[in-house]
């Protein structure tokens, strides 16, 4: 009886690990996808108009999350964090290599279509629901 609750407890514990690792969307989000045109950004039919949109602040559990984008002739071309979480050293770290990441997959992306970083979850729902607002804009 010891071996099998030993083995069901190592069991779960696998499971749960596997489960921790994979992305998670933000509570109420949806799993259903919008297509988007081929070169566009965003999940908004047609084309965003060119110039610089800011969105949300979203207040995660470590701090707030702001990110600017900038579109030219209908792509993503740049995005730039304009907050993330800086309380502490952790946060700092946190955001300095989780930021490059998300940065590199949106404009790969050109949408907010993207996977969280690996030990950086908040931040990485922060960034994504900013974007998403910021692409959001340019589609007007």
């Amino acid at each position: 009886m010891r071996r099998l609750l030993l083995s069901t407890a190592v069991t779960v514990a696998g499971v749960c690990s596997l489960l921790a690792l994979k992305p998670h969307q933000p509570a109420g989000a949806s799993a259903v996808a919008v297509p988007t045109q081929p070169g566009s950004v965003g999940t908004t039919p047609g084309t965003p108009a060119s110039g610089t949109y800011t969105g949300d602040v979203v207040d995660t559990r470590y701090g707030p999350v702001q990110v600017r984008v900038t579109i030219a002739d209908g792509r993503l071309t740049d995005v730039t964090a304009v907050r993330t979480p800086s309380e502490n050293e952790r946060d700092r770290e946190i955001a300095g290599y989780a930021v490059p990441t998300l940065t590199g997959e949106a404009l790969t992306a050109q949408s907010a279509h993207i996977d969280t970083v690996s030990g950086a979850t908040y931040t990485s729902e922060g960034y994504i629901q900013s974007l998403q607002s910021a692409l959001d804009r340019a589609h007007g």
